[in-house]
């Protein structure tokens, strides 16, 4: 998990069909890159599950029974 620089940050609004000026994805970058830093002692050590979308059907499963 790396800090995001403006060029992803417009990589990725680009490709969301977003307008977005190199000086509003710089402050982008800038606003989440402390969130970045501090995650970055427990990164890869959270157990999140690999597939998100079996979540709705374990819930879905556990309220059904």
């Amino acid at each position: 998990m790396t800090r995001p620089t403006e060029k992803e940050i417009s990589a990725i609004a680009r490709a969301a069909g977003v307008p977005l000026d190199t000086e509003v994805a710089t402050r982008i970058a800038n606003s989440l890159g402390p969130a970045f830093d501090s995650f970055a002692a427990i990164a890869g050590t959270l157990p999140f599950d690999l597939e998100p979308s079996t979540f709705v059907f374990v819930q879905t499963e556990k309220v059904a029974r």
